[in-house]
């Protein structure tokens, strides 16, 4: 097999580009498409975060419970 200096190995290559004429200018949407992306990965992100912060949260309550458990009532005697 041969290689040829004009062959193209798809390095380099635009894979959506946006439209010279207005034709089918509301065919292209990457800019909406990659800010769709962007806000929805952000949203996910931040309900990541809210569910750690509150299983955290769940997980101190839990301990300072057993511990003030663990611990006889002094008033009671």
């Amino acid at each position: 097999m041969s290689v040829h200096s004009d062959d193209k190995d798809g390095q380099g290559m635009i894979v959506n580009p946006k439209p010279s004429s207005d034709s089918n200018a509301d065919d292209w949407d990457g800019d909406e498409a990659d800010r769709a992306d962007r806000l929805r990965f952000e949203e996910e992100q931040a309900m990541i975060k809210e569910q750690s912060e509150a299983r955290a949260a769940a997980k101190a309550a839990a301990e300072q419970a057993d511990e003030n458990a663990a611990q006889p009532d002094i008033g009671a005697i």
